[in-house]
């Protein structure tokens, strides 16, 4: 049995250690908001947050997740800046890849230290929509991270 914390809860799975946490993550814990795009953690569309940092989960063994918390799109609070902006900013079309492309926002805006434009560009570039909805995803990171600067100083 392996034990690992999905958006705050401990859940137990009785998996092989080297089951790629996707698989974990769809088939044992029925959170299916994490995607299969290329099976190679090339595309991103399986990203989550392990202690805060992206990860392609398709290529993450669960056993190596440890102690780690795993975060999903559903363990990000619906009043999260990243969560608003993709809204107000309208990004996502068809849907598919936008819960790891946002968890992967929240791991840039958070650890960046370039937040202009083109650092923005540079670390979303190896992530792949196929609706093309890149366009979209700079001006609500750009709203997000004045969201998340103005919260840090309160």
């Amino acid at each position: 049995m392996i034990v690992i914390n999905v958006n705050g809860k401990d859940r137990q799975v009785d998996v092989d250690p080297d089951t790629p946490l996707l698989w974990v993550l769809r088939d044992d814990l029925g959170v299916t908001s994490v995607k299969y795009g290329c099976g190679e953690g090339m595309c991103g569309v399986c990203t989550v947050l392990i202690d805060g940092a992206a990860e392609r989960s398709c290529v993450t063994p669960v056993s190596s997740v440890g102690k780690g918390k795993v975060v999903t799109i559903e363990g990000l609070p619906d009043d999260h800046p990243v969560k608003q902006a993709w809204i107000e900013n309208q990004v996502p079309q068809c849907g598919y890849c936008q819960p790891g492309m946002m968890l992967q926002a929240v791991d840039v805006l958070t650890h960046s230290k370039d937040l202009s434009e083109a650092g923005l560009a540079s670390a979303m570039d190896d992530f792949t929509c196929r609706c093309g909805t890149h366009p979209r995803v700079l001006p609500a990171m750009k709203q997000a991270a004045e969201t998340m600067k103005k919260g840090s100083k309160s």
